[in-house]
């Protein structure tokens, strides 16, 4: 398996992500430079989560236009599986990939700590390996994870099972205590119609092992194994 992971200039989990990649996956990792003019053939695209550019303007925007995004567009357009992290979910929205918006935190705060996140959809490239309705944990890092969209928008996403990852207590409740940053019907992570790009706030590959603290997030990459490599 063949995965590349773009670095923009504020990334700060690519080689979170190139660890886990190789550790659970065994994958053969790309680092991908912003300013590269493509990606190279694979079989996975990760923008991963950090402060591309600074978060100047508005988290992911600037990003989304570097010449290595109109690339990805193309290519997860075409079929190609992307993957978004914490700021990369941002630039997936900035780009067009996913719709919505991700906006302050509601406290206005950085928020950095372990979140509880329902299972909503086990039918994606990405979840395969977890069971509908489980309950796992994760953490989250980040000043901007307040997903936004019209009521139109997210009553699409529900009825279209794109909302993948849903904040929630230990027991599954999706409360306002639970929500870290104020995002509407405590969404964590959707996809896309075609269930191949897919983007989170939660970061996965900083527990893929008992080690780190825990290991919910193993079975995020061994999803991918799973749907990717036959």
């Amino acid at each position: 398996m063949h995965a590349a992971v773009v670095v923009f200039p504020g990334s700060n989990c690519d080689r979170d992500v190139k660890v886990a990649l190789e550790k659970v996956a065994d994958a053969h990792v790309s680092m991908v430079w912003h300013a590269d003019a493509a990606v190279p053939a694979t079989d996975l695209i990760v923008l991963p989560g950090g402060f591309a550019y600074g978060d100047y303007l508005r988290t992911g925007a600037m990003a989304a236009h570097t010449a290595v995004m109109r690339d990805v567009v193309a290519k997860a357009r075409a079929g190609v599986p992307v993957l978004g992290i914490c700021n990369g979910f941002q630039v997936l929205c900035e780009a067009g990939l996913l719709p919505g918006v991700l906006m302050r935190n509601a406290s206005l705060k950085y928020v950095c700590r372990d979140v509880r996140l329902k299972i909503e959809q086990t039918d994606t490239l990405f979840t395969s390996q977890y069971r509908k309705g489980e309950v796992i944990r994760l953490p989250v890092g980040h000043g901007d994870g307040n997903y936004f969209a019209d009521e139109a928008t997210l009553d699409m996403l529900e009825a279209e099972g794109r909302v993948v990852f849903r904040y929630t207590d230990a027991a599954g409740n999706a409360t306002p205590e639970a929500n870290p940053n104020g995002a509407q019907r405590n969404i964590a992570g959707i996809c896309d119609p075609r269930r191949r790009v897919l983007g989170l706030m939660p970061h996965p590959e900083r527990l893929i092992e008992p080690v780190l603290g825990g290991d919910d997030g193993r079975r995020f990459f061994e999803s991918i194994v799973a749907s990717l490599v036959t």
